[in-house]
């Protein structure tokens, strides 16, 4: 069997068993027939030594250690389902480390640029000149960015929320995010008030008024696509004297995580705010808690300059 039939019949067992998307297939299928070309032989004959020439390859030709290391757990999967399948007698990867990967910093705003950017929502939803189809995205946009900003939502978790939520009008509310696990976030006040006009003009709208979702809008989903969202969020963002290159739904997200701790809140709180299953994932952040530290020595310690 040559390569590109091991790798299909690989590909055919993670959509078949593992229910692999469409776009997970495509990732492995690129990275495996990119090494199977490179590497002399094709990938599913390679030697562990074959292997490290090609990771050395690409990171001479500047692939990010992020891709290296994906293209090495593409490696890693392939051929584990060759050996347990008994098409080969031992794994080469097993001694291959993966690379090493620098953990960035996430981006995220200050709470001066976030104060504009929903100062500016607020002023473009209250504006009396607007005609009707632009004063409903304002009033929405308006919501969105309130809502996010308040809860820290995943992009997707914010644009799929059910009506049910601003009909209640209550402080918190629970949200299902990943792995279908849930949690409770809070809704501020200026949330809760966003939220309540987007609804108000929503009810006169008859193709939107009967939406389950509180961001309903005509596709396949039934509610406001996330690249849709991320598009107006760059539009008020640069209305805003704001770089647009500077925002994006995730980065209001960070900037829930990054203010909450700056202002004293606990590791641990803002893990179960963002749904992170793992505390580890959280602790990108503690850069946030070094900085502020640093600050309570330096204004409190008897000793400090």
């Amino acid at each position: 069997m040559s390569s590109a039939a091991r790798i299909e019949a690989f590909l055919e067992m993670m959509s078949a068993e593992r229910g692999a998307a469409e776009n997970t297939l495509a990732s492995y299928r690129r990275d495996l027939e990119d090494a199977s070309g490179e590497i002399k032989g094709g990938l599913a004959t390679a030697s562990a030594s074959d292997i490290r020439t090609y990771l050395d390859g690409i990171a001479a030709r500047g692939f990010a250690p992020t891709s290296q290391a994906r293209k090495l757990s593409a490696m890693r999967q392939f051929f584990k389902f060759l050996y347990a399948e008994g098409l080969r007698g031992d794994d080469p990867t097993g001694t291959l480390d993966s690379p090493k990967k620098g953990r960035p910093l996430p981006k995220t705003m200050s709470e001066a640029e976030t104060g504009r950017l929903l100062d500016r929502a607020a002023l473009e939803a209250a504006d009396p000149a607007l005609g009707n189809g632009d004063a409903l995205a304002a009033l929405r946009l308006h919501a969105l960015v309130e809502v996010l900003y308040a809860t820290g939502l995943r992009v997707s978790e914010l644009v799929g929320l059910p009506v049910a939520v601003a009909q209640r009008d209550d402080r918190f509310f629970m949200v299902r995010g990943k792995g279908g696990k849930e949690r409770m976030v809070p809704l501020s006040a200026k949330a809760r008030t966003a939220m309540k006009g987007w609804l108000d003009a929503r009810a006169k709208v008859s193709a939107l008024a009967d939406g389950p979702f509180l961001f309903p809008a005509l596709s396949d989903s039934g509610h406001l696509s996330r690249q849709v969202f991320a598009r107006d969020l760059k539009g008020l963002a640069a209305r805003a004297d704001i770089a647009s290159s500077k925002i994006s739904p995730h980065v209001l997200r960070h900037a829930f995580a990054s203010h909450l701790l700056q202002n004293g809140a606990d590791l641990r709180a803002v893990q179960q705010l963002l749904g992170h299953a793992d505390i580890s994932t959280t602790q990108i952040y503690t850069h946030v808690l070094e900085e502020r530290l640093v600050r309570l020595v330096n204004d409190h310690h008897p000793l400090a300059d």
